[in-house]
Order: C-alpha cells, then structure tokens, then sequence
C-alpha cells in the first residue's frame, strides 16, 4: 500500500510540497483557504488591484492523484491530523507548513479569501484618497510597498520608519545603501533609527498622527503597520518537546524536525530553521523535503540521510521597488534595477505560480 503524506498549509513549502510529492505517495494537502496568496503579488495588488485576481490562485488544480482538504487542523498525532470539522486524516508522515501572518490586506491572516479582496479594495480606495502616506516597518514589505507607491502615484508623500539604523542591516551594507538610494530618489522620505511610539493598530491600515522616538510626528491620511512577520505555529508548538524560538517560529533538528513525533516534519515560516522567512528559503526546503520524503517512503531511515542545510549568510535576498527599480542580493554580487527587474519586479513570479497550480494565465 501506499505511503500516506499530510501536508498543513498550502503556503510557499505546502503547494509545491505536495505537488512534487503528487506521484510518489497518498498526498493530502490541507490548506483553511480556497486560494493561494501571492504575498508579493498582494504588495503590488494594493496600489493595482488589478493583479488581485492573478495573485490569489485556486488550488483546485494543483494535486492530480492526491486531494486538497479546505479546513482548519486542530491538532496532530503521530498518525493523524485532526481538523475542525471532526474530520481526521490518517497519515504516515506529516509536514507542518502554516506560514506566518502580517498585516491586512497583503495576507488572509485566517479570513476567507472574499474577505481578503473587500480589505484590497477597501485598502486600496484609501491610498488613492490618500496625499501622504506612512508606512511603519521597512523589512522587505514595508520596502517594496515605498516603491510600489511611489512608482504608482509618485505625487503622494510617502513615509518609510524603521527602527534600525540602516536598511536591511543584515544583509551586505552596499544592497542597503543602493535601496536608499533608489527610495529617496524616487521621492521616498526615510526615518532610520526612529521608533513609532503610538501605533493604533498593528494588524490593518489607518489614519492618524504617528509619534516617533526621535520626537518628530507625521500625520498621515494612511498608515501601514507592517512591522514583520509572525510564526502561525499554534499547532507546532502543541506537540511534544517543542520549543519556540524567535516571532514565534518553532526550532526543528537536522532533519526539520520539532518535537518528539519522529514523522512529523516542520518547514517554512513556522519553523526555525537557520532559513529567513523568505520565498528562497521556503524553496530550497522543499527540494530537500522532496527528496527526504521520497527516500522515508521507499523505507530508508531518516537519520540514515543527509540533515538539511540551510541558506546561510549567502541566500538570494530580491527587493523591486516597483516594476523597474530595485536591487537584489545572489550570494556574491549585488544586482542592479535590469536584474531585479526581470527577476522579480516585473511578473512578482505571477506565471511561475499559475504554472505551478495548473492555472492558466490568459
């Protein structure tokens, strides 16, 4: 009989998982939502709505043996997932790819994806009202949305605030120094090394007087609180020996392991893995996962095979501020707006995705 493989979430790890895994084993992939997020695309999607419907992808097509469960698991043994409804799911191995959440409308955070589009275009009706906008957090969010914004209304005054001295500080000083650049040349006003003291909401979009540490103040028709992401690990971090680790992200072995359920593996936002929460990272866990699973299945033994490695200081890092601009650190160069741009800017990987779910792109 064949080997049965549940995969929790349909993020980044879960989609490609359980579609790689599609002829090698019984797979089923449980995902709460009826479409996957593009979060890059839904970046963009807030200054042109039109892309919405290109960046959130039904999974009916993705799995052509297996089968996609829409529900919400509630628990996790260590030969069955238990979901909301009642239903369970039998399984020899599971993987646990819950992702992480951060502020509407650039995730579903839970919600249904009608919901999702009603806050995009809810949203985005206000950043068209808007005249100055303040965006708190410059993580790679709070980045590529400065330069969304301001290569899609370039009249608008555009805050980014950052606490930390520097853009992107964990990363090779010239990638930073590069995007500063491009951001105030684009028209961007940047506070570094400033905290927001009075943020009204960290999970949607507001008006409001934002108070920074430094004692200056912004008023702003709209602001966007994307502070960074946090582990959705609920469900990790019940079983046993887990332990939780920094945003919430539940700490694995070698072999993407996180608790004492030697079948159950951990990936993508929710684990800590050494792998930034970034698409690359979640990437390059499912080839391992892939070939990992195949080997377990045709009954090798796992600590028999080779533990995963993760990116390191050397990973991929691609920032666009908008379809043309941005710069883009591969491992031993920093890329420029031509690379960046064909890269990630112009498509956001919009194609590689619907091909990925057997969509059509028109």
């Amino acid at each position: 009989m064949s080997q049965k493989i549940a995969i929790i979430g349909g993020g980044y790890v879960g989609a490609e998982l359980a579609k790689s895994l599609d002829n090698t084993a019984e797979v089923t992939l449980i995902e709460q939502n009826s479409h996957f997020v593009h979060a890059p695309a839904m970046v963009r999607a807030v200054v042109d709505p039109a892309i919405l419907d290109r960046a959130l992808i039904p999974y009916d097509g993705v799995l052509t043996h297996g089968r996609v469960v829409q529900g919400v698991a509630q628990s996790i043994s260590d030969t069955e997932v238990a979901l909301a409804s009642g239903e369970t799911i039998a399984a020899d191995y599971i993987v646990v790819a819950t992702g992480s959440s951060n502020a509407v409308p650039f995730k579903a955070n839970g919600g249904d994806i009608e919901a999702l589009r009603a806050t995009n275009g809810q949203v985005h009706a206000q950043l068209v009202a808007a005249q100055t906008v303040a965006i708190v957090g410059a993580g790679a969010v709070g980045s590529e949305l400065a330069g969304e914004i301001a290569h899609a209304f370039p009249d608008k005054t555009v805050h980014l605030i950052s606490s930390e001295a520097t853009l992107f500080p964990h990363h090779p000083p010239k990638l930073g120094r590069k995007l500063t650049a491009k951001l105030k040349a684009s028209g961007v006003s940047l506070n570094f090394g400033a905290r927001a003291e009075n943020l009204q909401s960290l999970t949607e979009p507001y008006a409001g007087t934002l108070s920074l540490s430094n004692g200056a103040q912004i008023e702003a028709d709209l602001v966007f609180p994307v502070i960074g992401s946090k582990a959705t690990s609920t469900l990790l971090q019940s079983l046993p020996g887990a332990e939780v680790g920094r945003a919430d992200r539940v700490k694995t072995d070698a072999w993407l392991r996180p608790s004492q359920f030697g079948n159950v593996l951990a990936a993508g936002d929710a684990a800590e893995t050494g792998d930034a929460m970034t698409v690359v990272g979640a990437g390059r866990q499912v080839a391992w996962l892939t070939k990992t699973l195949t080997a377990l299945v045709e009954g090798k033994n796992v600590e028999d095979l080779k533990p995963y490695t993760p990116w390191g200081p050397k990973a991929p890092f691609l920032v666009p501020l908008g379809p043309k601009l941005g710069n883009s650190f591969l491992g031993f160069f920093t890329a420029g707006n031509f690379l960046t741009s064909k890269m990630k800017g112009k498509d956001l990987f919009l194609k590689r995705y619907a091909k990925l779910l057997n969509q059509s792109e028109g």
